[in-house]
């Protein structure tokens, strides 16, 4: 490549700046094509790095899921091992929350795991006769009576006793013996994997959060360090309020659905519990399904149901919530929604359980960290 030198002309006595050197590359020179290259493959790599870190994090966002939901229940269980940490060694208090949950855990499921086989056996047994009796009852012949011509409601009821009746469409509809058969094997084996990581979680809490703390430079620490506890802890008071107001409302549920002569009352209590973990959304989706579910009963049983829902969420928001989550972080209705739907999108329903509380350390964070900065600016 030729390269033409062009120096400027300066006086060599008087004081001034270095002069000034230059390098043209010529006409049909390849220098430019090789930092282009350069930078184009080097791109190209960056890319692929990109789209590599994407399929990893893709494929692992099942176990990134189980790591969240150890987290948060270890953040939720830390404030009882602290609180008992005032009397006992710490060991010791880890130990006695463990073997308390688990005990507790325990005995629910030895205490309603039978119940809810013993109702949902009965319910595929005595199908035909639930089906059978609400074809004859007077509010479905009226209905069919008054629809006459437009939808059949016995031939449509004949129907799905036929689907149910036969055992091949309910395989196909859980996608057949192998895939519930894994699903039931992969549910147990994420249980155990929540459950070893939450008990590594709470126990190295403390040295955990040492080792973050140690990554952020001296001058900003504290500050730092003052955010972490203040999420940590909303975090943990969030998680141990939501799971009592899913208890109170699973709870209330079971009373009210026995009253009211709800079918099969502990499995649907147990539904509207599992559906109170997820805020608003939760709450909603499983009043409507136990709503419907009551139809089998008779009009007035869902109507009742219905009306009992209504009230108890209105409640539930205006008394329950503000006692309960008083000292937790306030997420609004709007994000919990956004949040719920997008975490049941990336990790199904234990990606909608971490997804609330994570909004709420994120509207932490821009409260303690990025207002203040505005404030400054």
């Amino acid at each position: 490549m030729q390269l033409r030198k062009k120096t400027a002309s300066h006086d060599v006595d008087a004081p001034g700046p270095t002069p000034n050197v230059t390098f043209e590359a010529s006409k049909g020179g390849t220098g430019v094509r090789v930092n282009a290259f350069r930078i184009g493959f080097m791109g190209g790599i960056g890319v692929l790095v990109a789209l590599l870190a994407g399929a990893l994090i893709g494929q692992l966002s099942t176990v990134l899921v189980y790591i969240g939901v150890a987290l948060f229940i270890a953040l939720g269980l830390d404030p009882l091992v602290t609180f008992l940490e005032r009397y006992i060694p710490r060991w010791s208090a880890i130990l006695a929350v463990v073997v308390t949950v688990l005990l507790a855990f325990g005995g629910v499921v030895f205490a309603v795991v039978p119940i809810l086989i013993n109702q949902a056996t009965n319910l595929v047994q005595n199908f035909p006769d639930i089906v059978q009796d609400l074809s004859q009852q007077d509010w479905v012949q009226n209905l069919s009576k008054q629809l006459n011509g437009s939808f059949d409601v016995d031939h449509s009821l004949q129907q799905l006793q036929k689907f149910v009746e036969d055992p091949g469409n309910l395989l196909s509809v859980g996608g057949g013996i192998l895939a519930v058969g894994t699903g039931i094997l992969s549910g147990l084996t994420g249980a155990l994997i929540v459950l070893i990581l939450m008990l590594y979680f709470l126990a190295s809490m403390r040295s955990m959060k040492s080792m973050m703390y140690r990554f952020v430079p001296a001058s900003r620490r504290q500050n730092y360090i003052d955010v972490s506890e203040e999420v940590t802890s909303s975090v943990g008071r969030y998680v141990v309020g939501q799971i009592t107001q899913a208890g109170i409302n699973g709870v209330l549920s079971l009373v009210f659905l026995l009253i009211i002569g709800a079918p099969l009352p502990v499995l649907l209590a147990t539904f509207a519990f599992m559906g109170s973990l997820i805020p608003l959304v939760g709450t909603l989706g499983a009043a409507i399904v136990i709503s419907l579910l009551c139809f089998f009963a008779s009009p007035a049983t869902a109507l009742a149901a219905a009306i009992y829902y209504l009230v108890y969420m209105q409640v539930e928001s205006y008394v329950i919530s503000p006692r309960i989550m008083s000292r937790a972080v306030q997420v609004p209705g709007a994000l919990v929604v956004i949040a719920a739907v997008a975490g049941a999108t990336i990790g199904g329903v234990l990606g909608a359980l971490v997804a609330v509380p994570v909004a709420a350390s994120v509207i932490i964070i821009v409260q303690k960290v990025i207002y203040p900065r505005q404030e400054q600016a």
